[in-house]
């Protein structure tokens, strides 16, 4: 059979994979200033600068006949589903996201979305991490999405409280010593 009438994968399934892990049902979305500005960034690059190229090339590349074995064109129409997906993705993901200024935050004294949470675990080692949206968790940067177990069990404590949060290995108690949030 041709490859022309073979299916490939289904767009709409691939787009939840894009950012890792899809988000869980009945979720909101929120998401800091800050991770909405870097969504959009992302979006208007690949729509507006990334893209384009992509379709340059692939419009030359077809161009020089044979598409078969005409590298630039195979490898630029699959550069260009990735986009693609990714755009999709990212428009699905804004139009229900729900923007939460942590600097906005009256109870300071609690950690709730978008605060900086400093806290020591059982082995004495004092750790920092920043309570994010979903789509704007980075890890290296130690953002973590207050839906991860870590700020799920940090949510609503104060300074001075012991928290229980359950890992692979069994649970851990964290103590929370220091709550920061951005200036207005």
């Amino acid at each position: 059979m041709s490859k022309a009438f073979t299916k490939e994968t289904d767009a709409e399934d691939d787009d939840d994979l894009e950012a890792g892990a899809p988000q869980p049902a009945g979720v909101k979305n929120y998401i800091t200033p800050e991770g909405l500005a870097r969504l959009q960034d992302e979006l208007r690059q690949l729509a507006r600068i990334e893209r384009p190229k992509v379709v340059e090339t692939v419009s030359w590349a077809a161009g020089n006949g044979d598409r078969s074995e005409n590298g630039d064109y195979i490898y630029g129409k699959r550069r260009l589903r990735e986009i693609d997906r990714r755009i999709r993705f990212l428009r699905k993901r804004l139009e229900i996201a729900e923007c939460v200024d942590p600097a906005q935050q009256k109870n300071r004294d609690q950690v709730f979305f978008g605060a900086t949470v400093t806290y020591v675990d059982e082995q004495d080692r004092e750790r920092r991490v920043h309570i994010r949206g979903i789509d704007e968790a980075r890890i290296d940067k130690g953002e973590i999405s207050w839906t991860a177990p870590v700020a799920r069990a940090l949510l609503k404590a104060r300074v001075g409280d012991v928290v229980d949060v359950r890992t692979p290995t069994g649970v851990e108690q964290l103590e929370v010593v220091k709550i920061e949030y951005p200036q207005a």
